[in-house]
Order: C-alpha cells, then structure tokens, then sequence
C-alpha cells in the first residue's frame, strides 16, 4: 500500500508574537483615536506632530531599509507638499482639506522626473543629488512672491474657518486627519511588504545584480516605491503646515526637521523593520519633550544617542528586542507550513520522524 503524497506546503505569515503584538497594537490605535476626549489642545498636536514623524520615518525606511535608496532629500516632497496645499487654497480657493491628496498626487508625478535625475547615480552620489534636488526646490519656492517669497505666508482666517466650525472642531479635525494618514500610510508598506513586490524589494536590497539575474525589474520596482514614497511625504507634508497654517521656503524644506530627525528615528528604532521606526519615533519624542529645555546639550544627547545604537545596537532597538526576544507586531514574516491533510487520510510523517525509520532499518533495529 503506497503512503499518501504529501500535501503541499503553504507560506505563513504569522507568528504568536504578531498574534499577540497586533491586537495591541490595534487596541493602542482606538485609543489614540479617542485621545480628544482624554487630552487637550496641546496633547492634540503633540500627538499630530508624533503621527507625522512617524510616517515619515516610515516612507524613509521603505526607501533606504527596503529598496536601497538611501535619500537625504525627503524635505523636497514634504515642502512641495504643503506649497501645493497653500497655492490651492490661496491662488484657486480650494477647500485646503482638498489639498491633502492634491498634494500626494503632484508630488507622485514630481517624483517621476526626479527619479529620471537621481537614479542616475549611485551610492553617496544618490544621496546628494536628492540633497541638491531639494534645495532647488527650496530656490524656486522663495521665487514664488504669490505665497510671500522668503519670507512665506500664512492661511487667512476665512480660509482658516473653511475647515471646520470652531476651533475645537478644527484641532480635532486635523488630529483625527493625522492619525488616519499615518495609519494609511502603515498600512500600504505593510500590504506592499506582504505581496511579491515586497519579496522584489528584500532581494533588490540584498544584493541588486543578483536580483536583477533572477528577473526581477529593480529600476522599475524602485521607481514605484519612490513615486509612492513621495506621494506619501507630499501629503504628511500638506497636513504638518495646515496645522501650522503658516508656510516659508526655509521650513518647508529644512533638511534638519524633516530629513536628519527622520533619519535619527529611524536608525535607532531599527531600519529595514517595519516597527523600527515607530519605537524611533517614540524614543525620539520621549528624549525631546524631556530634554529639551537643556538648549545645546539636548542636540548632544541626540548625536550620543544615535552614535552608541550604531555601534551597540548597528540592527536598532526593535532589531535588538526581534532577534534575542522574538518580538514581532506585524505579521511580515514568511515560512512554509505543512497544509492539512484532507479528512480520512492520514497525515504524512514529519521529515524528523521519516529520517528516524529510515535510520532504524539501515541498522536493522527491530525495536
């Protein structure tokens, strides 16, 4: 009597530690969601102001920790974001919550040609040609004497009253807008990382010759996450300067706020982890809000911080916490898995216990 073929294995994604970790980190969203009612203004927008670095950090982890873009040049989709934003509703009399997605629509498409320049180069020379793409932006944006040239402009208060009725209503409206977007944005890297692109970008990542031999497409793969990376930034971009409801070329574009601080959270929490950079983002926030009353001192703690991850802890907090503990909250992990057997047959034996029979009759062991 011939055994049962073995039923095919089948890929799994989950883990109990995601098992676990994901009801709580869903558990963690509801709360945050009904934090206007358990927090004030000011709670509000430094929860806002958390949202967006989060996301950005993010978008910057997908492009260096997942497709090997290293760029220094994210400030570019972020300023030209809330300029789209301010040039809509202040030149065309857009509703400025419109100018969200008109925003992450146009930097998709800015991005497009901006890919054509840097993809170019390679290495440090891709990072710096994001840096120089940026400043021109930056140029051209203090050129602009529409919105004030260089010195900015900032949404008038009928403009300012178009959002909502009140100004209660108003800050809820932007938390909840920060909110839902950070999580949008979660939760399209991690549908990307669970589908075969994300398989695509994890060999592009570790070695691009090899990939490109196994057939994959890394120009365009890579030119797909920047368009969508971009689209992202332009958009958490709109809403961080419709909470400040002022604009200016030099803080829409700073490298240091939106670029150099997305890089220190998401080299502590851990790059090329999709959690990494939240408990960054965290970290961040906890060391700022605690230190930053020590003026100097408080950029050196930072620099220090920074430094004794790269060296301690080169894989991140969150990378550290996965490899010895196992932590894990979303389920990014892939495995094969024996499938059920159909009902009435047996199950096949486990390749540990096949090669212990196959053992005993080599000897000739009768037991």
């Amino acid at each position: 009597m011939s055994a049962a073929p073995a039923a095919p294995a089948q890929v799994s994604h989950g883990t109990r530690a995601s098992r676990i970790g994901l009801p709580l980190f869903l558990l963690l969203l509801v709360a945050l969601a009904a934090a206007p009612w358990w927090t004030d203004r000011q709670g509000m927008r430094l929860l806002g102001e958390v949202y967006a670095y989060a996301a950005l950090a993010s978008l910057w982890n997908l492009l260096a920790g997942y497709s090997g873009l290293v760029t220094v040049g994210q400030q570019a989709f972020v300023g030209l974001g809330a300029y789209v934003l301010f040039s809509a509703a202040l030149l065309f009399g857009v509703n400025p919550l419109w100018g969200i997605p008109a925003a992450g629509l146009l930097g998709a498409l800015a991005a497009v040609p901006v890919a054509a320049l840097t993809f170019r180069l390679r290495g440090a020379y891709f990072a710096i040609g994001t840096w120089v793409v940026a400043e021109v932006f930056r140029l051209l944006a203090a050129q602009f004497t529409a919105l004030g040239g260089g010195s900015g402009t900032s949404l008038p208060a009928s403009v300012v009253a178009s959002i909502a009725s009140g100004r209660a209503a108003r800050e809820q409206l932007l938390y909840w807008l920060a909110l839902g977007l950070a999580v949008l944005i979660l939760a399209a890297i991690l549908l990307l990382l669970r589908s075969r692109h994300g398989l695509a970008l994890a060999a592009i990542r570790d070695n691009e010759v090899a990939a490109r031999s196994c057939g994959i497409e890394v120009d365009r793969t890579r030119l797909a996450v920047f368009v969508v990376a971009s689209g992202g930034a332009a958009m958490v971009g709109a809403l961080i300067f419709l909470q400040k409801l002022r604009i200016s070329p030099d803080a829409a574009f700073s490298v240091n706020d939106w670029t150099a601080l997305v890089i220190f959270i998401a080299v502590i929490g851990g790059i090329g982890r999709v959690e990494g950079p939240l408990i960054g983002t965290a970290l961040f926030f906890l060391l700022r809000e605690t230190l930053s009353q020590l003026g100097s001192l408080y950029l050196m703690v930072l620099g220090a911080v920074a430094i004794a991850v790269m060296l301690l802890a080169p894989r991140g907090l969150w990378g550290v916490l996965a490899d010895r503990l196992g932590w894990q909250v979303f389920p990014l992990a892939r495995r094969l898995e024996p499938r059920a057997p159909p009902l009435g047959t047996a199950p096949p034996p486990t390749t540990r216990h096949a090669l212990a029979g196959a053992d005993h009759e080599n000897r000739g062991d009768t037991r």
